[in-house]
């Protein structure tokens, strides 16, 4: 009987945190088992039923994990509120009378409010075209996705909230969640969970790494497994201020379905690099994106004689007479087309410049040149020890400059101010 009353007293804390938090948009970073879906669940049905005809999402990241967890929890707590044999079941795939073994794709409860089931693998088209009152994202959505259900929710000034344990190191999420002044950000390790047993606890840590403890068990952002880029850190994010360089440059990886990733730098007398100003954007044509570097390097003081571009850059595409190289000297850019591609050999030139095995650092970044610090947070291997080909224009236009400049290629010295980099500060909807 003590024992029966010690476990009914047993308080999350974290929990009770959470569910109070009257913040619009909510971040769980919890480790595994500390109790985060569990809230997650409990939120969505007690606004599913706070008021009629509501509707609102439970976004998972495939169909599989849907009916294992988040779905499976939703019926639990409605289970426990009596409401199971009440609610309407529309499936995706299965029998509505045995939900917990299908695919649901929503449930309607009592009060006419529904319950929708989405999963990442459907793609951001299937995330459109509807106003939500909520949405829960249980575990980390791709990025497009949480946009998406970003403007699904904004007629109602809906609520948002995450609950995820952050496995893939330092991606999008962050910058955009994590870091974020304006959205609210709970942090959970095993021991805020009050039902593990710290037996159990002591057991646990002795399976994992010290590193890998860091997502597990505290909910931190590791390296992430699979991770590219895992010697760049925090310490090669430099603030902007005064800086002497002896060399400038330009690098240019070029795009027009695809986004043009322009990169300037900075060279010190000691052979450091900084990244110093970046410029990503789809749909430019040659004469604008011309005209931009040089308004741009001039604002920066950096020499137009040294740049870097794409050697696929010097073929000719269908309609064009002139290729992308030569339209670019034609508007004054003289561009360089001979630069090292070895992608394999460019990585690991990187790699050792963010952070040599002695922990020595040569390759910073200016902390304003956010889409390529998005882009080395979330670049990952692939098969056949290849990294996935997807989201890496900057980290191309890098490196390009890196395994292709020679000193004394463009003179200069660049001094920026303090406030050089404001424009680049992004708000909660900003990318």
């Amino acid at each position: 009987m003590n024992k029966q009353k010690t476990i009914k007293s047993r308080i999350h804390h974290g929990q009770k945190k959470f569910f109070g938090d009257v913040s619009r948009i909510r971040w769980i970073f919890g480790g595994n088992r500390t109790g985060k879906t569990t809230a997650g669940a409990m939120e969505a049905v007690k606004l599913a039923l706070k008021k009629k005809n509501t509707e609102g999402w439970v976004v998972s990241l495939s169909s599989q994990v849907q009916r294992d967890v988040a779905q499976r929890t939703i019926l639990e707590q409605l289970e426990k509120k009596g409401l199971r044999d009440k609610i309407e079941c529309v499936m995706h795939l299965g029998h509505r009378g045995m939900p917990e073994r299908g695919i649901i794709d929503f449930l309607i409860l009592p009060n006419e409010s529904r319950i929708g089931f989405k999963n990442c693998e459907q793609g951001r088209d299937k995330f459109q075209g509807v106003k939500l009152d909520w949405v829960w994202f249980d575990e980390e959505p791709s990025e497009d996705i949480f946009d998406e259900c970003l403007m699904r929710v904004m007629d109602k000034k809906g609520k948002v909230w995450g609950t995820m344990t952050p496995l893939k190191g330092k991606s999008w999420v962050y910058e955009r969640i994590y870091k974020s002044d304006e959205i609210s950000v709970h942090k959970w390790s095993w021991e805020d969970n009050p039902y593990l047993d710290r037996r159990e606890i002591k057991q646990m840590e002795k399976n994992f790494s010290k590193e890998t403890l860091q997502s597990r068990k505290f909910g931190e952002f590791g390296a992430g497994a699979g991770l590219v880029f895992n010697e760049f850190s925090d310490a090669n994010i430099v603030s902007v201020g005064a800086r002497n360089y002896i060399e400038t440059g330009i690098s240019i990886d070029p795009g027009y379905t695809n986004p043009t990733a322009v990169l300037w730098f900075g060279v010190d007398s000691e052979e450091n690099i900084f990244v110093i100003d970046e410029f990503k954007e789809s749909g430019q044509t040659v004469e604008s994106l011309a005209n931009m570097i040089y308004r741009k390097s001039k604002e920066l003081g950096v020499s137009v004689d040294n740049v870097f571009i794409d050697s696929a850059a010097t073929s000719r595409t269908l309609g064009e007479p002139k290729s992308v190289v030569e339209q670019f000297r034609n508007f004054g850019v003289n561009v360089n087309p001979m630069v090292e591609k070895n992608v394999l050999e460019g990585i690991h030139k990187l790699k050792g410049m963010f952070c040599s095995s002695g922990g020595e650092r040569k390759l910073f970044v200016y902390e304003g040149c956010v889409a390529l610090i998005k882009e080395l947070r979330g670049y990952v291997w692939g098969e056949g020890e290849k990294p996935i080909k997807q989201n890496d224009h900057c980290i191309d236009a890098l490196r390009y400059f890196v395994m292709s400049r020679k000193l004394g290629g463009g003179r200069g010295v660049l001094e920026t101010g303090r406030n050089k980099l404001t424009k680049f500060k992004r708000g909660f909807y900003g990318k």
